[in-house]
């Protein structure tokens, strides 16, 4: 996983998900409200695991851009305005992987704070 490369990406707008395939075969869909929720940057995961942001009503969101950053990590530009975090091959790839267990995680989290969803 230290040296998956993504070999192509697909910004599929009317499903609203982000299809990335990697090197090794693996392909994964990743809905955009998904990728939101988790975007890398430090507005949303914060400098410590206990400053990590509840991201909420974001299921409408769309992706403007996919801007590639070098040979390792793309740029994702929200319709609500967000822009920051890079969004690396080895991060893509953890968040394909974990999909199932991490979209629980939030809705478990969303549900904790009080909030419909």
């Amino acid at each position: 996983m230290n040296t998956v490369q993504a070999t192509e990406i697909k910004l599929r707008q009317r499903s609203r998900v982000l299809e990335v395939s990697f090197d090794d075969g693996s392909r994964f869909e990743l809905p955009f409200e998904f990728l939101r929720v988790h975007s890398p940057s430090a507005e949303v995961q914060g400098h410590s695991p206990d400053q990590r942001v509840l991201v909420l009503d974001k299921q409408q969101v769309g992706i403007r851009a996919v801007e590639p950053i070098g040979q390792y990590a793309v740029k994702l530009s929200f319709d609500d305005g967000h822009d920051t975090g890079l969004y690396t091959w080895k991060y893509l790839y953890q968040l394909g992987c974990q999909r199932e267990q991490l979209w629980s995680e939030y809705l478990a989290r969303v549900e904790h704070s009080g909030h419909r969803r």
